[in-house]
């Protein structure tokens, strides 16, 4: 366990994360892995100190030894905070009174109402002093998440960018897409683009040949809507096997699964799909690895780490067009639908059964060459030293990530 950070000296750059999720936690996805890489790059006069939650999502039971504890964790000061805790709330209030102001607040969503809105209107009051305020969407302002409940969440933001006015606020965004989104949502004038980052090695995993005789298919991702596993299970009743779909995630929205689940009982001949349950990050890119190719019509990734995790192990992509991953999806990595609709997954996964072993193979080497050219391509500094660099001695454009103003 680590000390109290309020009694330790103060670093030159001192950065508040909140965030509703971190490790050990794996079932929020993509977020918590972006986290754990964005604290063990940061520079190493950065000095972190996260308050997240004490369970897991979809959790009712904390983690074991956790709540209401310091705990030194990548390079980051975390507190492990039970919600429904007063002591533990008055714990952090005293931490943050005693430790001074912060440099920067970095909360990693929009809507999230303790880990985003809470942290954001405390500093609007000065309830906690801090300097300068990140906000990292994560995809919430693309369409398709913002066509779930939409006029709800753009009366939010009406409303909600009152309070942004009171602060010194920058966006990260993790493409120019997602940049351009939230200018057209909010007005922002200061943006830092930079992908999220990634602990993922630097050359892929080589393809196995497993000597399977039918095309090995792998949904993996949390079962909501917005990931579109409806979609894929439409597409199978009309393609002729052979052919094997598992699913792999945590199911976030139990209906949607139930729904889901009737679509299995009406599929092609020759296909078998299985839900095999959640796996943790450890065992992602091995399982990965087992496969011919992703099946990911999402409606909408800013980043999307199992697909950079699926090329990492030569396992071919499919997804939408709604990714950053088009042109390295485009160049070898696998197949970007045209649009996505049930008729397009019946074409694309119809050719690639018509393709045979040989083709999976191929394409499989392909994925991990493309992911090998991408790795080599990521060499920006992380997001909290571009936002320092723009707070202090910047002007935007500085080193390689871009700050619009």
């Amino acid at each position: 366990m680590a000390a109290d950070p309020a009694d330790g000296a103060s670093q030159p750059y001192r950065v508040l994360v909140a965030s509703a999720y971190f490790e050990p936690g794996f079932r929020a996805g993509g977020p918590v892995r972006s986290l754990t890489a964005l604290v063990k790059r940061a520079s190493a006069d950065v000095s972190l100190t996260m308050v997240t939650s004490d369970r897991d999502l979809g959790c009712r039971t904390p983690y074991p030894g956790l709540s209401g504890q310091w705990v030194t964790r990548s390079r980051s000061n975390v507190f492990y905070l039970d919600r429904r805790s007063p002591a533990q709330w008055l714990r952090i209030w005293r931490y943050q009174r005693q430790a001074g102001p912060f440099d920067l607040l970095y909360v990693n969503s929009v809507w999230q109402p303790v880990f985003s809105l809470l942290p954001v209107m405390a500093a609007a009051l000065r309830l906690v002093a801090v300097r300068r305020v990140l906000i990292a969407p994560r995809g919430e302002f693309s369409p398709g998440a913002l066509g779930i409940r939409s006029r709800k969440k753009r009366m939010f933001l009406a409303l909600w960018r009152r309070v942004l006015d009171r602060l010194d606020v920058v966006w990260h965004a993790s493409n120019d897409r997602e940049a351009t989104q939230i200018q057209e949502l909010v007005g922002a004038t200061r943006i830092v683009v930079r992908e999220n980052e990634t602990l993922l090695p630097a050359d892929p995993t080589p393809p196995v040949d497993h000597g399977a005789d039918h095309l090995r298919l792998v949904f993996l991702s949390r079962i909501t809507p917005m990931k579109n596993l409806d979609l894929v299970l439409r597409a199978l009743r009309s393609v002729t096997g052979p052919l094997t779909l598992d699913i792999y995630g945590p199911i976030d929205d139990p209906p949607y699964w139930r729904e889901c689940q009737r679509l299995c009982d009406d599929l092609a001949p020759g296909t078998r799909v299985r839900y095999r349950g959640v796996l943790r990050p450890g065992q992602v890119r091995e399982t990965l690895a087992r496969y011919d190719a992703l099946v990911l019509p999402t409606r909408g990734e800013n980043f999307g780490h199992v697909i950079a995790e699926s090329l990492s192990a030569s396992c071919a992509v499919i997804c939408s067009a709604d990714t950053p991953w088009t042109e390295v999806l485009t160049g070898g990595g696998g197949v970007v639908l045209p649009e996505t609709s049930a008729a397009e997954l019946i074409r694309v996964i119809g050719d690639m059964v018509a393709g045979g072993p040989a083709e999976w193979w191929n394409q499989r080497v392909r994925a991990g060459a493309a992911y090998r050219a991408w790795r080599a391509a990521d060499d920006k500094p992380g997001v909290l030293d571009l936002v320092r660099a723009e707070a202090f001695v910047g002007s935007p454009g500085r080193a390689t990530g871009r700050v619009y103003r």
